[in-house]
């Protein structure tokens, strides 16, 4: 079968599955969380991303003659449990943090509910997805914090694998960035793609004269010209002498990028270039854009730190049962009690409760209890008895979650306090029925601030009731 995923997938998913078909449990009704236990180090923030492409990966999770064929060679799993798996469907229920979501530690980002089975088998391609993304989202979103509101661009396809380099390219956008190199991710996602000649162009010609001019000629005097390959300075004089005082812009890949980009653009003004812009590249990450802040740097592009997760190339986001049916029909919280990797029982919610204002204080997760005042649950309906909602998915769920992240980090105190500059949209980006989105920075407020209602039996719970205590909110 092409296309699909069921084999990005261990193998101990499979044999876990061939037990509890033996057993008598596999058919048990289950509820899985994906959170993560902490953030890298000096992070406040994650950012969900991946969603959209997760749930491609549960809709094409089938097994065909060909998967069948080697798990039956290689003895994988016994002929009762290739039987099941050849009519494998998941029929359960996902509901999930909207994509662009900022979260923290603990935050059920994913509630999967469905037979143990059925549901246990997606654990090993979400996380692939998610932790892949999400990382790449999270760094994305800290560089956008310090660009203030200059334009970045992704580039760091080379970088990567050439499946994952699409995926960053996504959640790179989703998360603020205005551009991508990578055409694949504009013709899959929606991406808007950009790029004009690298350094071999202009060594390919006898003189960057000449370089430039096919380039112009090529792409018009708007174009992006690289003046760093012989000198600098020599470049520029070029560039504005064969494009015009019109020239859309030089790069520069290479120097000591604060004092160079102020002698360039002092010599572009000289020259009558005014409104001729300046774009760096040369390894950025989140510390030297913030360094770059104070110099007339005009965009950025950024690669190998972006698509690396910068320092972080994982979510370290878990996939954990944390609640099943029992033989009487009860069900039952169950946890890990692993030092340091414990985990909470029982199905959680979660809201973003705001301020009279409408500025976002608290993550506030529950086992139990009713909503929190002025608050908006989190957790939204992604796939209901198997049915993919393709309101995430595709272009259209990019857009969607580019939008609703640009919401959610307006709101975020931090944010508010680090940048002048930083604005939201005057109400929150919506799909149909989308719900509204103010946002967090928990980590702002003692614990005692965040969780203050005592829990509370209430009908209005989605999916099964669990007893459990209330949790502690994310810090």
């Amino acid at each position: 079968m092409t296309g699909t995923t069921a084999f990005l997938t261990d193998r101990y998913e499979l044999t876990m599955v061939d037990a509890a078909l033996r057993a008598g449990t596999a058919h048990r009704r289950s509820v899985f969380e994906v959170f993560a236990r902490s953030l890298p180090n000096g992070r406040r923030y994650g950012v969900v991303a991946g969603t959209g492409r997760m749930l491609d990966a549960i809709r094409d999770f089938r097994f065909g003659d060909e998967e069948l064929g080697w798990l039956e060679r290689e003895n994988v799993v016994t002929p009762a449990t290739l039987a099941w798996l050849a009519d494998y469907r998941f029929t359960g229920t996902v509901h999930g943090y909207r994509e662009g979501e900022p979260f923290f530690p603990n935050s059920p980002i994913l509630v999967l509910e469905g037979g143990f089975a059925e549901t246990v088998l997606l654990e090993t391609v979400i996380l692939s997805i998610l932790n892949h993304d999400s990382a790449v989202a999270a760094a994305a979103a800290r560089m956008v914090s310090v660009a203030d509101g200059r334009p970045l661009s992704e580039m760091g396809s080379r970088r990567t694998g050439e499946v994952s380099a699409v995926a960053a390219s996504r959640a790179a956008y989703i998360a603020g960035f205005s551009a991508t190199s990578n055409l694949e991710a504009g013709r899959a996602w929606g991406v808007p793609t950009m790029g004009t000649a690298a350094h071999a162009f202009t060594l390919l010609h006898d003189s960057e004269e000449q370089a430039f001019r096919a380039q112009v000629e090529a792409l018009g005097p708007g174009t992006t010209l690289l003046v760093d390959t012989y000198d600098v300075r020599q470049g520029v004089e070029t560039a504005v002498r064969v494009a015009g005082t019109g020239l859309g812009a030089v790069r520069l890949d290479s120097g000591d990028l604060p004092a160079l980009v102020a002698e360039v653009r002092a010599q572009l003004d000289g020259l009558g270039a005014t409104g001729t812009r300046i774009t760096v590249t040369n390894d950025l990450d989140e510390a030297t854009i913030g360094a770059l802040r104070a110099a007339p740097v005009d965009s950025y592009g950024v690669g190998t730190s972006l698509v690396t997760g910068s320092g972080a190339p994982t979510a370290g986001m878990v996939y954990k049962l944390v609640a099943h049916v029992d033989d009487d029909g009860a069900w039952v919280p169950v946890a890990k009690r692993s030092a340091s990797k414990a985990s909470v029982g029982g199905r959680k919610r979660a809201w973003r409760q705001t301020d009279a204002r409408g500025t976002a204080i608290a993550e506030i997760v529950r086992t139990r209890g009713l909503p929190p005042e002025r608050a908006r649950e989190l957790l939204v309906p992604l796939v209901v008895d198997g049915a993919v909602d393709e309101r995430w998915t595709g272009p259209a769920g990019v857009t969607a979650a580019r939008a609703h992240h640009a919401y959610a980090m307006g709101e975020l105190p931090a944010r508010r306090c680090a940048s002048a500059a930083a604005t939201r949209p005057a109400s929150p980006p919506s799909s149909t029925d989308a719900p509204r989105s103010p946002l967090l920075a928990a980590k702002l407020l003692p614990a005692s601030a965040l969780c203050s209602q005592p829990p509370a039996p209430s009908p209005q719970l989605p999916g099964p009731q669990l007893p459990g205590p209330q949790l502690p909110c994310a810090k």
